[in-house]
């Protein structure tokens, strides 16, 4: 009997979501956190076999789960994992176990349901990037909005009731042209939700342009692309660090799954034909973006305008149908879920003695925080993409491929190893180097041992992927072959 690791995957951290609101009012807090810190690590660990038993031969999916769920609409609870969706699989899982530890002493208040949202939308988001049907996916992707527009509405800060609602609108809003789509594949496929079937259904030009439109509406607001960014940076400031934690490393990287799995695969015309004008807006994100983060005087709306031009760079790899552009942009994916996960928890420390995220409020840091500060620089000289670290692989490998491309193209997108390196050192010289800037800095006390604990195999992570990224690139080669070679034949 074959274990169900996807299912495991999905229903255990929701159920030990469930079971965490059971411990009652925050008088059980420390019962809350241990039931919550133990259904992350088991639903961490259930994932491990994801990557152990993966076949990186084939490019089929993996690890299948197909039941009857609605069969008057032909309508399956189907599952499975792919050499791109399983990577994600396992970073979600990963990065809840460090949201349980970052709110462990700093939740005091709701304390159940603050974790229980967390480990809910976990479960939702591996539903996400394994469902192989319509409906399911649908389900879990306007699901998963709920817990984070909790996370945002009751545990953000002042302006927290705009940012969840403008956040929840957009993304809902954007949703609804895709669930169009989706019955329009239905009734187009001889009436199946399987998105595997979708890959073969007979669709004019004219069709498939529709269909990439209704898709890049929903997905470009998740990734978030510009012109439709800008519920991010509010979203970001108002979070708590777990949900901004959350929001940068699995929550953006929604859309930009999306793309890979319905608009390439499912209008492969269109993708092509369209695909000046996503390079043009991934280098607008790309470039712009760094420069209004190059303004920003609050460190969260930093990082948050950052995630934005990183993000850039992902889509960007798609829409030059090459491996290296491809292959860059899901490990430039992974590694921002590293490496802004662990910039919003450094943020997060210091919020939490100072309660303040403006950059002028700091200023030698380091004198009081040396421990705090060298992890610091570390993920800052990740985040500007540093040779050895993961964030420098990623876009190296787009650059390389949007030089294949064209060679202006990869220039452009070059800028933002300057952009990313400027506004990033720039910030971390602020606030850590030069003299002890206020009495607040002064009475500031270095991590203590949980918080050593995140950051450091946070490092370990960054550095590993950034000097030997092969263990991520293997398993995705076979399924970016054979999506390239499926959109080459696919002209009508």
């Amino acid at each position: 009997m074959t274990v169900p690791y996807l299912s495991l995957a999905i229903w255990l951290p929701i159920f030990g979501g469930l079971l965490t609101l059971f411990a009652g009012k925050d008088r059980n807090a420390p019962v809350a956190r241990i039931i919550a810190l133990l259904t992350a690590l088991a639903g961490f660990l259930i994932t491990i076999p994801l990557y152990t038993g993966f076949d990186t031969t084939q490019a089929n999916m993996q690890f299948l789960e197909v039941h009857p769920w609605i069969q008057y609409f032909n309508i399956s609870y189907a599952l499975g994992v792919d050499g791109i969706s399983m990577p994600f699989v396992i970073l979600n899982s990963f990065i809840t176990i460090f949201v349980v530890i970052a709110g462990w002493e700093v939740i005091q208040e709701k304390v159940a349901q603050y974790l229980a949202a967390f480990l809910i939308m976990s479960g939702l988001t591996n539903g996400i990037f394994s469902a192989l049907d319509g409906v399911l996916f649908y389900v879990f992707f306007e699901a998963a909005l709920i817990p984070m527009y909790l996370i945002i509405g009751i545990w953000g800060g002042p302006n927290r009731v705009y940012a969840a609602l403008k956040f929840f609108l957009y993304t809902l809003l954007g949703s609804l042209l895709m669930l169009v789509a989706f019955i329009y594949l239905f009734q187009h496929s001889g009436g199946s939700f399987s998105i595997l079937d979708w890959h073969a259904a007979p669709l004019s030009m004219r069709e498939q342009s529709w269909i990439f439109f209704a898709f890049l509406a929903s997905f470009a607001v998740k990734v978030p692309m510009w012109p439709v960014h800008t519920w991010l940076p509010d979203a970001h400031v108002e979070a708590p660090t777990g949900g901004s934690v959350v929001l940068a490393a699995i929550a953006l990287k929604l859309g930009a799954y999306g793309f890979l799995r319905f608009s390439l695969p499912i209008v492969p015309d269109a993708s092509q034909y369209f695909a000046p004008l996503m390079i043009t807006l991934s280098l607008i994100a790309v470039i712009y973006i760094g420069f209004v983060a190059l303004v920003q005087t609050d460190m969260k709306k930093l990082v948050a305008y950052s995630s934005i031009s990183h993000m850039g760079f992902a889509t960007l790899g798609f829409f030059m149908f090459n491996q290296l552009g491809i292959e860059g942009a899901l490990v430039q994916m992974i590694s921002h879920g590293f490496v802004s996960g662990a910039m919003f928890l450094c943020i997060g420390v210091l919020y939490d003695r100072v309660h303040s995220r403006q950059i002028a409020d700091y200023g030698g840091v380091v004198n009081t925080m040396p421990k705090f500060a060298a992890f610091f620089l570390l993920f800052a000289m990740a985040n500007a993409g540093l040779p050895a670290t993961s964030g420098f692989v990623g876009e190296f490998m787009v650059v390389l491929g949007a030089v294949k491309y064209n060679f202006w193209i990869g220039f452009a997108a070059a800028t933002t190893l300057i952009l990313g390196a400027a506004y990033t050192l720039w910030m971390y010289k602020r606030v850590v180097f030069g003299p002890v800037g206020n009495h607040h800095v002064a009475e500031l006390k270095d991590i203590n041992g949980r918080e050593f604990l995140f950051l450091a195999v946070l490092a370990l992570c960054v550095l590993g992927f950034g000097l030997y990224p092969l263990p991520l690139t293997e398993v995705m080669h076979a399924t970016v072959d054979e999506l390239l070679r499926h959109v080459a034949n696919s002209k009508l």
